[in-house]
């Protein structure tokens, strides 16, 4: 059994037990967090699909830990003008173990 979520903007084909990096989520360490926006549930070959959502479906998660991504560098410059920008930036997120599908 495997759904579809939607979150951040994202979406994710999730099992039950994935381990998910997603975008940050405000949730302590510990909590349970509740995704609604199921787009596709799959349950023993029979597939739901939803417009834009299935109706009933959730997929519940835990949240193992927060973090930064790797540092990336965003360099802007323009030949002949002196104009150089350097900056790093480390995209925030919350890693999730995902516990239930419920159809």
């Amino acid at each position: 059994m495997y759904a579809v979520i939607e979150t951040g903007g994202k979406q994710y084909r999730v099992e039950k037990d994935a381990v998910l990096f997603i975008e940050k989520l405000h949730a302590e360490e510990g909590d349970t967090v509740t995704f609604d926006k199921v787009l596709l549930v799959n349950k023993d070959g029979e597939v739901k699909v939803g417009a834009p959502h299935v109706e009933g479906a959730k997929v519940t998660g835990k949240v193992v830990k927060h973090g930064k991504g790797k540092k990336i560098i965003v360099f802007k410059y323009k030949p002949k003008k002196n104009y150089k920008r350097k900056k790093g930036h480390r995209q925030p997120f919350t890693q999730v173990v995902i516990e239930n599908i419920e159809a």
